[in-house]
């Protein structure tokens, strides 16, 4: 089976064609990245050159891996969606639950709700509390008083949908899944124990930084904060009057969260905004670094302040995984142990046959994890299909999607 990933970042379009065969590792068959420019990941952008960058590298990468791109995964941003839980429970008087009583939970839910201005990308069901202790397979076989059952939901403006949906529909090119970049980025790089024992993953982007939570090998939350390394480079620019080119040079070279007393006698030269050509000032290192400082702290504790509002801190997850383009950041790490009290590694793209090393970075997490999406991984599947079920009933319907999220 070969599948097909496509991330639209804000710089740059990025396309992943692997193939997926029986009992062997999965293999890259081709890997495009081009640069583009004026671009957002919500879609607000001249959808002309967008169709126009996206059609080109499509065509590279189908020419590349000799493959007919008619598919993608589509990466999507969780930035301005709605990420939230909710409940429902049901009494059974000391009896056995049975499916029933699931589907009379599920049914007595939001379970179905949609709005016109959302459309649900995630909606499973998270865990279950019987009788009030907490239990994460399913309860069916239990004697219980009464059940409840814990949902997770996602959903993303329905515009942004619509958008890329009709984008892609003009190109002839179906999107079978809208990936969420936090998933996309933890697939990538959590292992199996991660996502069995608990972690974190956080995405530290261009434009925003986002979260995924796993736990015993299901997603249990993702959402994001509209703050970037971008923010980062502005802040350097405008801290020392230099062009944004200047100051993105600057953090990659000589940036760092963590300061150090050599920091002080480090002298740099930089280009300052000028009405003269070749104009120049010195500053010493630790100057860049005091302006870095502040907004990585910021947006580590606005995720820690996300997981802290939703509950998650509690649940004593202490593996934590960093990746993205900003996780490149000298002394991030270091930082992200403080602020979080985990263990801290950096996230890397798992070492895959047939991917050039340039772009087995961070910063591409994002490209590959939407190519190791299916959608059966984030499906409960406490009931078995029936066979003889007529789908064109009401029950027959209920009972398909059922099968399909439950």
């Amino acid at each position: 089976m070969i599948k097909v990933g496509l991330d639209i970042g804000n710089s740059k379009i990025s396309c992943a064609v692997c193939d997926f065969k029986i009992n062997q590792k999965p293999r890259i068959l081709a890997f495009v990245n081009l640069p583009t420019t004026n671009l957002n990941k919500n879609a607000n952008t001249n959808i002309y050159t967008l169709k126009k960058d996206i059609s080109e590298i499509i065509q590279i990468a189908a020419k590349e891996s000799q493959t007919e791109i008619q598919s993608i995964n589509l990466n999507i941003p969780v930035s301005g969606s709605n990420s939230y839980y909710y409940n429902s429970e049901i009494s059974i008087e000391n009896e056995i639950i049975n499916e029933l009583h699931l589907k009379k939970a599920i049914n007595q839910s939001e379970f179905f709700d949609e709005s016109k201005e959302h459309k649900n990308i995630l909606n499973y069901i998270v865990d279950y509390e019987v009788d009030n202790k907490l239990i994460k397979v399913s309860p069916i076989g239990n004697f219980a008083k009464k059940i409840n059952v814990k949902f997770y939901k996602l959903s993303i403006n329905q515009n942004i949908i619509n958008t890329y949906q009709n984008l892609f529909d003009e190109l002839k090119i179906h999107i079978a899944n809208f990936i969420p970049t936090p998933v996309s980025s933890a697939l990538a790089t959590l292992n199996e124990d991660d996502q069995e024992l608990g972690a974190i993953c956080i995405d530290l982007g261009e434009s925003s930084t986002s979260i995924a939570v796993f736990e015993n090998k299901k997603l249990i939350f993702c959402d994001s904060v509209s703050i970037g390394s971008k923010n980062i480079t502005n802040d350097i620019a405008r801290g020392i009057s230099t062009t944004k080119e200047s100051a993105e040079r600057l953090k990659n070279l000589y940036g760092s969260v963590l300061s150090s007393p050599s920091d002080e006698y480090e002298i740099i030269e930089v280009p300052i905004i000028s009405s003269e050509e070749n104009q120049f000032r010195q500053i010493n290192r630790s100057t860049i670094n005091l302006i870095i400082k502040p907004r990585v702290e910021e947006t580590l504790e606005m995720i820690w302040q996300k997981l802290k509002q939703y509950g998650l801190i509690k649940k004593g997850i202490k593996n934590l995984v960093l990746t993205g383009g900003g996780s490149q950041l000298d002394g991030v790490e270091e930082y992200a142990k403080i602020i979080f009290d985990s263990n801290v590694r950096l996230g890397k793209p798992a070492i895959l046959d047939g991917l050039n090393k340039v772009f087995s970075g961070p910063q591409f997490s994002q490209t590959l994890g939407t190519v190791f999406y299916q959608e059966s991984h984030y499906e409960i599947n406490f009931l078995k299909k029936s066979k003889n079920l007529n789908k064109n009933t009401v029950f027959g319907r209920f009972s398909s999607w059922l099968d399909r999220y439950i």
